[in-house]
C-alpha cells in the first residue's frame, strides 16, 4: 500500500511505502493506524508479466483501491497510464503512473459522522412513479437561480430552486446518469474533449469528485449525502444509472488504473472460441437487436474507440459484448462480491432508492450466454437489501442475442425501446397504423404479461439521453454530431425523427407551431400511457442539441439544460406539467392490472375499449386498416380491477382518449352509451379544446389533425 502525503505543491506528493504482509482468503491485507481522513492511497502490486496469461503485475503502476470510497484526481495522459511499453506491448512500462493517475481517499465512516436527520426511503410503488432522467452537471450548470459556485454539483442539484421545480412539474424520482468515479478515455482527451455522460466507471464504491462543489478530498461523500437527503425531503426517490458491465481500463492495450493490474484474471471475461458442436445463440425475444449506437441506448458503444488492427499474438484479448473493449465477469466471485457490495453501500450508506443497470444482458452471461438464472441476478433476488429497492434493466448489449426486451424476472423492471419506437412511429405517420401502438398504451402485454409482470415492469419513453431530444426529434430528419470529431460517423441513423418539412431551427411559424404540437402529443402519450413514463431533463421545456444525436463527449451549453425563457417552449411545459398532475391525481390512469376487455362487474362496461372514430369499437378489419391513423381508448374506472387499502371497491372517473396523427381534421363519434354520460376536456393538444369544456355521449366532437384530446367522466 502507497501513502501519499502532500508536499505543499498543487496536487504534489510524496509516497510512502508499506508491504502488506498478510493474507486471508486469498486476500493481501494491513492495518497503518492513524491515516486521516482525506489522506490520498494507492496499491502497487508485485508478479510476473505474462499479458498472455491474464498476468499484467507491474510495481510502476499506482493502481485504484477498487473499494475506494473516495477518488481524488483525473486521469491524465500519456506513456504512464499504460503498464505495458506503449511500443512493444509485450513488454512492460518502466514509467511510473503515480502522478497521472486518480488517487483513493481515505473517508470518514465512523458512526455517526452524518446526520441523516431522520431520513428514510420513501419506497414508493412504481405505478406512482414518473422518472426524470438528468445529468448531476447538466441540470444546474447554466440555472441562474442556482449560487454559481454550486451549479454543476450535488449542491446544486439538492437546491431549492431545483427540488421545487421537479415537485412542481410532477415527478417523482430523479435518475442519474453515472455518478460513480468515471474518466475519459485517452482518446477523447487527444480531441479536446471529455467523457460528458459518465459510461466509463473506475470505481464503484466512490462518488464521482469532480460533482462535488466541496472538493475530492472526501467532500464529495458528505455533499452526495447531503443532496439524497434533500432530494427525500422533497418527496423525490434517487436511482443511480449504474454501469458495471465493463471498466474504464477498455481493451488490452488500454490503459491500467485499477483492476487489470491487481488481478486480470477477475474481473474481465477472456475471448473464447466458439464451441461448433454447440448451436448458435438464439435471443428469447422475437424484436431485431438494437443497433451498437446512439439512439438504441448502447451507451458506450459511440464513444469507444475503434480495436486496434493489429494485436500482438502475446497479448491476451477480452471478450466484448458491451463495445468498449472488455466485460466484466459477473460470474466470478470476487466480481461478483464487488458488485453487490458497490449495490448494498449505495443503499445502506448512501440511501438511494434503485439503480438502472447499463446493458444488463452482458452481466447475465453464463458460459457466456444470457441466462435469466445468472449469479448476479440470482444473487440480487435472495439480497435482503438490494431486492427490495428499484430495480431497472437496460436489456440489451452490444450483441444480438443480448437482446432481452420483456424477459428480465421480477422485480426487474425494464426500459422498453418498442414503445419508444412505436410511438414515434405512429406520431410521424410510420408504422401498422394504430395496431401496434396501442398494445404500447395499455403498457405492453406482449412483453410482460405472459409470465405474471405488470404493466408497471416496463419503463414508457420516446427520449432517453442517447439519441435525439424531444425538441430535436420533431426537429431533425438526420443527426448532426460534426462537433464530435467523428465526420458524423457515431450515432444512430435511424432516429424516427421527423423535422416537419425544414431541418434545423427555422422561423417559419406554421412548422415552429406544428412541431410544438407534435412534441406535445409525444409527451402527453408517454405520460397517460399505462407503465411508468420516464423523461430526460429539459424535453418538458423544449431544450435542443442543435441535432446531436450523441453528445456523450459535449460537456457545454449543448448539453446543459437551457433555463432561459426565451428558449423554452413554455406551452410544452404547461402540457407536460397537467398531464402528470392528470396522471397522479386520476387512478384509473395509473392501474397496475392489465386491461381485460370485458367488465370489471356484472352490466358494468369493459375495462378497455378501443373505439373507431365513428363511435363503434374496433372491428378486426379496423385494427388491420394501416392507413387508419385515429384511435380511441376507453379506460373505465367503473369500477377498478383492484381493490382500495381496505379491500373496498374503487369507482373513480373514466377516461375517453382520443389520438388523432392523421394529418387532416376528423369528425369524432362519441359512443352513446350509459358508461359516460358527460364529461369534460380534462387536456388536449388542439386548441380547439379548452379545458373543461363539457362533452356528452352520443355528441360529434372535431378534432384536429396530429392532436391529442382526453376528456374525462364528470358527474361522480
Amino acid at each position: 500500500m502507497c501513502v501519499l502525503e502532500d508536499d505543499g505543491t498543487d496536487g504534489g506528493f510524496t509516497e510512502t511505502r508499506h508491504l502488506l504482509t498478510e493474507q486471508s482468503l486469498g486476500i493481501w491485507h494491513g492495518a497503518l493506524p492513524g491515516i486521516a481522513p482525506g489522506t490520498r492511497y494507492g496499491f502497487r502490486a508485485r508478479g510476473p508479466w505474462d499479458p498472455a496469461q491474464g498476468c499484467r503485475f507491474n510495481e510502476h503502476q499506482l493502481l485504484l483501491d477498487p473499494f475506494a470510497r473516495a477518488v481524488s484526481g483525473d486521469l491524465g495522459s500519456g506513456p504512464g497510464i499504460y503498464a505495458h511499453d506503449v511500443d512493444d506491448p509485450s513488454r512492460p512500462s518502466t514509467v511510473d503512473s503515480a502522478p497521472v493517475v486518480p488517487h483513493g481517499v481515505v473517508v470518514d465512516e465512523t458512526e455517526g459522522s452524518f446526520d441523516w436527520q431522520g431520513d428514510r426511503p420513501l419506497k414508493r410503488r412504481w405505478r406512482d412513479t414518473v422518472v426524470y432522467e438528468a445529468h448531476v452537471k447538466g441540470l444546474t450548470a447554466a440555472h441562474p437561480d442556482v449560487p454559481e459556485e454550486l451549479r454543476g454539483t450535488y449542491a446544486g442539484l439538492a437546491h431549492p430552486a431545483v427540488t421545487d421545480y421537479l415537485r412542481d412539474l410532477g415527478v417523482t424520482a430523479v435518475e442519474l446518469l453515472p455518478v460513480q468515479q468515471f474518466v475519459s478515455e485517452p482518446f477523447l482527451a487527444g480531441r479536446g474533449l471529455s467523457n460528458y455522460w459518465g459510461y466509463n466507471t473506475l470505481g464503484f464504491l466512490a462518488p464521482h469528485g469532480a460533482y462535488a462543489a466541496a472538493g475530492d478530498r472526501g467532500g464529495q461523500v458528505t455533499e452526495f449525502k447531503e443532496m439524497v437527503r434533500s432530494l427525500h425531503a422533497a418527496g423525490l426517490e434517487v436511482i443511480l444509472d449504474v454501469v458495471y458491465n465493463h471498466t474504464a481500463e477498455a481493451g488490452p492495450l488500454g490503459p491500467t488504473l485499477s483492476f487489470r493490474g491487481l488481478d486480470d484474471s477477475i474481473y474481465t471475461r477472456p475471448e473464447v472460441t466458439p464451441d461448433p458442436t454447440l448451436p448458435p445463440p438464439v435471443s428469447t425475444t422475437t424484436a431485431p437487436p438494437p443497433a451498437v449506437d446512439g439512439t438504441e441506448d448502447t451507451d458506450p458503444d459511440p464513444a469507444a474507440p475503434a480495436p486496434p488492427t493489429e494485436r500482438p499474438e502475446d497479448v491476451d484479448p477480452y471478450w466484448d459484448v458491451t463495445g468498449c473493449g472488455n466485460t466484466v465477469d459477473a460470474g466470478h466471485p470476487f466480481a461478483l462480491r464487488l458488485i453487490l457490495d458497490s449495490l448494498r453501500y449505495w443503499v445502506t450508506e448512501m440511501h438511494v432508492d434503485g439503480f438502472r443497470f447499463d446493458l444488463l444482458p452482458a452481466l447475465c452471461r453464463v458460459d457466456h450466454r444470457v441466462d435469466m438464472a445468472a449469479p448476479l441476478l440470482t444473487a440480487i433476488g435472495q439480497d435482503p437489501v438490494l431486492r427490495h429497492v428499484k430495480l431497472v434493466a437496460e436489456p440489451w448489449d452490444a450483441s444480438g442475442e443480448g437482446y432481452q426486451v420483456g424477459g428480465f424476472p421480477p422485480p426487474w423492471v425494464e426500459w422498453n425501446d418498442q414503445y419508444r419506437d412505436q410511438v414515434r412511429d405512429f406520431w410521424r405517420g410510420h408504422g401498422d397504423g394504430i395496431r401496434s401502438v396501442a398494445t404500447r398504451l395499455a403498457g405492453s402485454s406482449d412483453l410482460y404479461a405472459d409470465d405474471g409482470r405488470s404493466p408497471y415492469n416496463s419503463v414508457n419513453m420516446v427520449t432517453a439521453h442517447d439519441g435525439f431530444t424531444l425538441r430535436d426529434l420533431v426537429s431533425y430528419d438526420h443527426k448532426h454530431n460534426e462537433a464530435n470529431g467523428e465526420d458524423n460517423r457515431d450515432g444512430t441513423d435511424g432516429n424516427r425523427s421527423w423535422n416537419h418539412g425544414v431541418e434545423g431551427e427555422t422561423d417559419d411559424e406554421g412548422v415552429l407551431a406544428l412541431r410544438q404540437r407534435q412534441a406535445a402529443n409525444l409527451m402527453a402519450t408517454l405520460c397517460l400511457s399505462a407503465g411508468v413514463p420516464m423523461m430526460v431533463a429539459g424535453d418538458e421545456r423544449g431544450r435542443t442539441q442543435h441535432g446531436n444525436n450523441n453528445a456523450y463527449c459535449q460537456d457545454n451549453a449543448m448539453s446543459w439544460v437551457d433555463w432561459r425563457p426565451e428558449a423554452s417552449w413554455p406551452a410544452l411545459h404547461r402540457l407536460t406539467r397537467a398531464a402528470l398532475a392528470l396522471r397522479r391525481s386520476e387512478p384509473a390512469l395509473r392501474q397496475r392490472h392489465w386491461f381485460e376487455g370485458r367488465p370489471t362487474m356484472t352490466g358494468g362496461p369493459k375495462d378497455l375499449v378501443w373505439l373507431h372514430p365513428t363511435g363503434r369499437e374496433m372491428t378486426t378489419d379496423d385494427w388491420h386498416d394501416d392507413g387508419l391513423r385515429v384511435v380511441g381508448m376507453f379506460v373505465s374506472g367503473t369500477p377498478l380491477r383492484s381493490p382500495g387499502p381496505r379491500g373496498e371497491q374503487q369507482v373513480v372517473a373514466s377516461f375517453l382518449m382520443w389520438f388523432n396523427a392523421g394529418p387532416d381534421a376528423v369528425a369524432l363519434s362519441l359512443p352513446d352509451n350509459e358508461w359516460v354520460r358527460q364529461g369534460a376536456v380534462a387536456l388536449s393538444t388542439d386548441p380547439d379544446h379548452a379545458v373543461g369544456a363539457t362533452v356528452r355521449a352520443g355528441q360529434q366532437l372535431g378534432l384536429a389533425g396530429r392532436s391529442v384530446v382526453v376528456l374525462r367522466q364528470t358527474g361522480l
